[in-house]
């Protein structure tokens, strides 16, 4: 937790003793069609869980933390050790995008629950699988953390706090308000400021880092996503979707850290994939979102 902040707010919203699982149901993937995810266990808690329709049931802790991971073996332990320490009544839950490497096996030696993918999804299915977890769970909140460790745990409560007030419906951490000590390279903040002024267009609302994947959702919010999140670079149409739909959006500064280990999935030979696709799927997030309702 940040410093000078009192944990009381998650203790008050997350009860202890929160490690027991029940069979999730199968989880749907509508770009790619159905699969069937496995999920598991820590070794010590019993063996592997296959995803199958048992029905949903209410889980015991409120917040679930959900880690989406593509060959993150280097940095995941790290990560899940980060975000229980500050959420220490949370669940986390790791998902594994058809890792190449040992992400898996670490996030369950570290004491995560884990959801094997048979495929690569990218970051929009991923993201999804985990919001379609916390439905069928019935959790209150789920934090979206990446698995690389720039996001800080410590700064989940901020995230938190404006959700559990009823401030907002979404909350997004922001590496550009306040003192800011992120600096993208250039290619990649002119991509940002694009991205800023097409979401404003589009949105109807300024978010100043529309691409940040720290963030926290209700339940409400929650449940629209497991059916809409958007696919490939979906952070930015995120936002328009959500704010189109009449979801309460607010930023709240975050500290964030440099990635240790590894590479960025947007390599350099993909920015310029990248700065043409994003605009384009904010654009068509905004025609197909008319009428769209959070109902």
């Amino acid at each position: 937790m940040s410093q000078g902040e009192s944990p009381t707010a998650l203790q008050e919203v997350c009860r202890p003793d929160t490690w027991a699982l029940s069979v999730v149901g199968m989880l749907q993937q509508p770009q790619r069609g159905g699969f069937d995810a496995v999920c598991i266990r820590p070794r010590h808690q019993g063996a592997p869980l296959a995803m199958r329709d048992e029905g949903r049931q209410k889980h015991r802790s409120c917040v679930l933390c959900v880690v989406p991971a593509y060959n993150e073996a280097g940095n995941i332990a790290a990560v899940i050790r980060d975000v229980r320490a500050h959420v220490p009544g949370g669940d986390v839950l790791v998902i594994d995008d058809g890792s190449a490497d040992e992400t898996a096996d670490v996030a369950l030696e570290t004491g995560a629950l884990v959801c094997r993918l048979p495929f690569n999804l990218g970051i929009g299915g991923a993201v999804q699988t985990g919001l379609k977890f916390a439905v069928r769970h019935g959790y209150d909140i789920a934090v979206q953390v990446d698995g690389d460790g720039q996001h800080d745990a410590a700064e989940i409560a901020k995230l938190l706090r404006p959700i559990l007030n009823g401030e907002a419906d979404v909350v997004i951490g922001s590496r550009f308000l306040g003192k800011v000590t992120y600096r993208p390279p250039l290619l990649r903040r002119l991509g940002m400021r694009l991205f800023e002024l097409l979401n404003w267009l589009a949105a109807g609302q300024h978010i100043r880092d529309n691409t940040s994947g720290f963030r926290a959702y209700n339940r409400e919010a929650i449940s629209f996503l497991a059916d809409n999140y958007p696919t490939h670079y979906p952070e930015p149409e995120a936002v328009v979707m959500l704010r189109r739909a009449g979801f309460r959006l607010k930023e709240v500064h975050t500290r964030m850290r440099q990635r240790q280990r590894g590479q960025s999935s947007i390599a350099p030979a993909k920015a310029v994939y990248y700065m043409v696709r994003v605009p384009l799927g904010i654009f068509i997030t905004a025609l197909r979102t008319v009428g769209m309702s959070r109902r």
